[in-house]
């Protein structure tokens, strides 16, 4: 029997623990995901960029470059063909008009702790099938996501490396173990993967083939023209065509991809409508090229599309492999003898913004010096940096700007002494490193679109005493060179989202510069940007996505490892007079999965094709 002082010891514990709220600890279920970001479309009975009354039917064409020669690109060999995508479905899809969230597509809702985000079941929507009628199962989910870990593409895996365990709790139930709660974004990016049937992945998923690994997406290969087309022809009994984030979406019977070894083969393509959707990223082309009969007579229709994603950040990176790269003084020089305003004015017809960040055109680009909040982050990390980049992260950033003459006389004179200062020297009218060996620079490329970009830089390199050349490649030799990492200065693409977090580490972090296929083709090294990659990837909220966002755009700036070259906000396309959109398109993308095909707008054009 319990005494007076016990009875009131309980009594008071249990008002006690009434205050707490236990909900906050329990595992909740739900139907969409966000990254700190609210889910706005959760109850939505569609996409507010798509329209559910759409028509169906008509083929959308466009084009690609190079060859291909397999259909899978999740693995480490082959040269995949473009638009696989469309094959298969994923747990869950985005929002494009969303910073990060994520909506049912096989898996109709999800269970996890908002305290322990170490784990998170998705359940898969027992209406899911494969194109062969077999439904989809966890068993399939597993087995994809082992062939991920184990055989996929380095980047992948170290994009997944938080992935430590894939449990199958029953048919419909999968559950995704990471190795701490740390990174919270994880839990939506598993969502994200394409799933394949598992018999397909036992038996073909190293296999170079033109065969695509077994899928429930919404197309199916159709014909294929080994190396030159692709076409993806719609599935009549996808199982998900009615799911919301569908509705209005995937309207084009046909899909189809044609392949030209240059852009300037391409646009001729276009003019004569052997494809007729063409996102135009040649400011020549935009500004004088579309003077063609087909646009006199009305058939193409031109569209800038608008869009709150960061501009690309398309520049020329510098090997830090290479020991010439090493000297901080030496990428500044490089930087200094790219002459921007003389090549806007005269190649982009002043079509083009100088990149000056990472981030560029969003609200995750930092500007001017950094806040007090920035400074609560950068002062205890301030002293691993190098003096040069120390200074660089806490001044306003801004490029080297020429006076558009063409000359970039004191951009030479600057990074001339920048040489000099590295311990470089002049001999017999020839550049030396301080080791003795010529300052040689090769430009790989492969293609024709960016040779009239670098031929003007190599000039002043030159004039810098460089021994510097350009050389191009086919696409196959040049995929290997850039996956084993062979080369001094390549020009990359760093597409980012709203929503950046641990992928960060394959793009800039000191364990992807040794992954043979990652995507860290700078090869930088450095602790501080570790840190803040780490710190972004376990962010709290949005504030903290955006703070720590900033943090790495300084440091990325001030290590000078690129040469930012060109970029616009917005996205120009061309397109032959049979497409249409909804009023309102996304925020962040083109968002050419809801066009349709106007069939009457259709015959006219190949009406007039046939003249």
């Amino acid at each position: 029997m319990m005494t007076k002082n016990a009875l009131l010891k309980t009594a008071i514990l249990t008002i006690a623990m009434s205050w707490i709220p236990v909900s906050l600890a329990a595992p909740i279920t739900t139907t969409a995901l966000g990254h700190n970001s609210p889910t706005e479309y959760i109850n939505a009975p569609y996409m507010p960029y798509a329209n559910p009354d759409a028509p169906t039917g008509g083929t959308l064409s466009l084009d690609a470059r190079g060859t291909f020669n397999s259909a899978n690109k999740w693995m480490t060999t082959g040269v995949a063909m473009i638009g696989t995508d469309y094959l298969y479905d994923t747990l869950m899809t985005g929002s494009l008009n969303e910073a990060f969230t994520m909506y049912p597509q096989l898996a109709n809702k999800v269970t996890y702790d908002p305290e322990d985000t170490s784990w998170i079941i998705y359940h898969v929507n027992p209406k899911a099938r494969f194109w062969d009628g077999s439904p989809v199962t966890s068993s399939d989910v597993k087995a994809t996501f082992d062939a991920l870990l184990t055989k996929g593409p380095m980047y992948i895996r170290s994009y997944l490396g938080d992935i430590r365990d894939v449990q199958i709790i029953n048919k419909q139930q999968v559950k995704f173990v990471f190795a701490s709660s740390d990174n919270k974004e994880i839990l939506l990016t598993v969502g994200q993967f394409p799933i394949f049937a598992k018999s397909s992945i036992d038996k073909d998923f190293e296999k170079i083939t033109l065969t695509p690994l077994m899928g429930s997406g919404p197309y199916k290969i159709g014909r294929i023209d080994a190396g030159r087309a692709v076409s993806y022809v719609r599935d009549p009994n996808y199982w998900g065509r009615d799911l919301m984030v569908n509705r209005g979406r995937y309207n084009f019977d046909m899909i189809k991809f044609v392949y030209y070894q240059s852009d300037e083969i391409a646009f001729e393509g276009f003019k004569s409508g052997q494809y007729r959707f063409r996102p135009e990223n040649k400011a020549s082309n935009w500004a004088t090229g579309y003077n063609f009969p087909a646009v006199e007579a009305g058939m193409i229709k031109k569209e800038t599309i608008s869009s709150e994603n960061p501009v690309p950040m398309q520049a020329l990176v510098m090997n830090m492999r290479q020991p010439i790269f090493q000297d901080i003084r030496v990428r500044q020089a490089l930087s200094a003898a790219y002459d921007f305003e003389w090549m806007n004015k005269t190649l982009f017809h002043g079509q083009y913004e100088r990149l000056q960040s990472f981030f560029h055109g969003s609200e995750l680009a930092a500007t001017g010096t950094p806040s007090s909040e920035e400074m609560k982050v950068l002062s205890p990390l301030l002293s691993k940096l190098e003096p040069i980049q120390r200074q660089a992260v806490l001044a306003k950033w801004q490029m080297p700007t020429s006076d558009g003459s063409g000359f970039n006389r004191e951009g030479l004179l600057a990074a001339r002494q920048l040489l000099l200062n590295a311990g470089f020297y002049y001999e017999d009218m020839k550049l030396y490193q301080p080791s003795g060996q010529p300052a040689k620079i090769e430009i790989l490329m492969t293609g024709e679109t960016m040779g009239r970009v670098l031929l003007p830089y190599i000039r002043h390199l030159k004039r810098l005493g460089f021994d510097a050349t350009l050389r191009q490649v086919d696409g196959p030799q040049y995929y290997e060179r850039t996956r084993r990492f062979d080369y001094d200065m390549i020009v990359d693409v760093f597409a980012q989202s709203l929503s950046p977090g641990a992928e960060q580490a394959g793009f800039w972090g000191s364990e992807a510069a040794d992954q043979v296929g990652n995507s860290n083709t700078a090869g930088i090294k450095n602790a501080v940007i570790d840190t803040v990659i780490k710190k972004l990837g376990n962010a709290h909220n949005r504030d903290e996505i955006v703070l720590y966002t900033h943090v790495l755009d300084r440091l990325l700036r001030a290590g000078h490892y690129i040469v930012p070259l060109y970029g616009k906000s917005g996205t120009n396309v061309a397109y032959w007079d049979q497409y249409r959109h909804t009023k309102k398109l996304p925020t962040n993308a083109v968002g050419i999965d809801y066009w349709w095909t106007d069939k009457a707008a259709e015959a006219r054009v190949n009406n007039y094709l046939k003249q």
